[in-house]
């Protein structure tokens, strides 16, 4: 990484004219360790798993959904496939837990139940059969050969389990994670807030467990996620992170391996109020924000394409001495930020 920020130094620019750009490039030289990279490959990873809790009225979409979306990604008419393939990006989806079989092509059958259990009753699923969607995750992302892969989900009612996760990981107050999904009436949305309350005190996940927390309060989606984080990290492959329930999984992962953070790029500030609690959690900040909350892996596409660009320009880009530029004039400039205007507050 310090040899990155040398070369990035001595780039024909204003120091930090590219931003966001050169520290992901900084970054992938840490994960690869290679100064240069390319993007040659991408894969996204979907998994699909039914919460129990949705039978608690915390959601406006029937658990149907979960099956009927898991086979429009394989078959490309889902959103986030369709991102996905206008940017050439392998897309796999992987069953872990819907609750009915969905037996088309494109659907890889890695179920480990049919569904969670009602967390607001007791926990969601043993921590074996978490520790086993874990597995499943983190063997898809450490066996993948892409040089990026993203991690993303389908599952009703999975914002409910996310948001009980992060409340229990992080201390935070529920109503302060916990947002509408994909849309609910006043009514439900205060159901939902109860529910996730309810579901934390019967169930008392341990804060540094975080395998606890998932197998007590979140899903066998959230799991396989956590376990993809990790796989990705053991590879050496930079992971992007989706939207809510995809950083909540991130958090997990991290808190499980610390150093897996390293390997996660954030790609857009999901819509949901808990996303901010959780990547500041992770010290990541998304590069793009665009009001998403659509889930499915729906942005890991679009930030493959800027991590591209990010390399591009460490590969491509001349050198002052390359360019026959003369840098001293900024020796004065790069001993502090003399670019940032601060006005006063009018």
């Amino acid at each position: 990484m310090e040899k990155a920020r040398i070369r990035q130094s001595m780039l024909a620019k204003p120091p930090g004219s590219l931003g966001m750009l050169e520290e992901l490039s900084v970054q992938m030289a840490g994960i690869t360790g290679r100064v240069k990279n390319e993007i040659r490959s991408k894969r996204l990873f979907v998994f699909a798993a039914d919460n129990g809790v949705c039978a608690e009225g915390v959601t406006s979409a029937p658990q149907s959904v979960t099956a009927a979306q898991t086979a429009g990604l394989a078959k490309c008419r889902a959103g986030g496939a369709v991102i996905a393939k206008h940017f050439g990006c392998e897309v796999t989806v992987i069953d872990v837990g819907v609750a009915g079989e969905v037996d088309i092509d494109g659907v890889i059958n890695k179920k480990i139940a049919y569904g969670t259990r009602n967390i607001a009753e007791g926990p969601a699923m043993t921590r074996q059969e978490a520790e086993a969607a874990m597995k499943v995750g983190f063997d898809a992302a450490f066996s993948s050969t892409e040089d990026i892969i993203g991690v993303g989900e389908m599952g009703i009612g999975n914002t409910t389990t996310s948001s009980a996760v992060l409340a229990a990981l992080t201390g935070s107050d529920v109503a302060a994670v916990t947002g509408r999904g994909g849309g609910i009436t006043d009514e439900s949305y205060m159901r939902k807030i109860k529910v996730i309350e309810r579901a934390l005190a019967v169930n008392g996940p341990d804060p540094t467990d975080a395998v606890d927390v998932i197998a007590k309060v979140g899903g066998l989606d959230i799991a396989a996620m956590t376990g993809a984080f990790l796989g990705g990290a053991a590879r050496r492959v930079p992971v992007v992170i989706d939207g809510f329930i995809s950083v909540v999984a991130a958090l997990c992962a991290s808190r499980i391996s610390p150093i897996a953070r390293e390997y996660m790029i954030a790609s857009h500030e999901s819509f949901e109020v808990g996303y901010r609690i959780a990547s500041r959690e992770l010290s990541l900040c998304p590069m793009l924000k665009l009001g998403m909350r659509l889930g499915e892996g729906s942005g890991c596409p679009l930030a493959f394409e800027i991590v591209s660009a990010s390399c591009a320009v460490m590969n491509g880009m001349a050198t002052f001495a390359e360019a026959d530029i003369d840098d001293a004039y900024l020796d004065e400039i790069r001993k502090g930020d003399k670019f940032t205007v601060r006005g006063d507050k009018t």
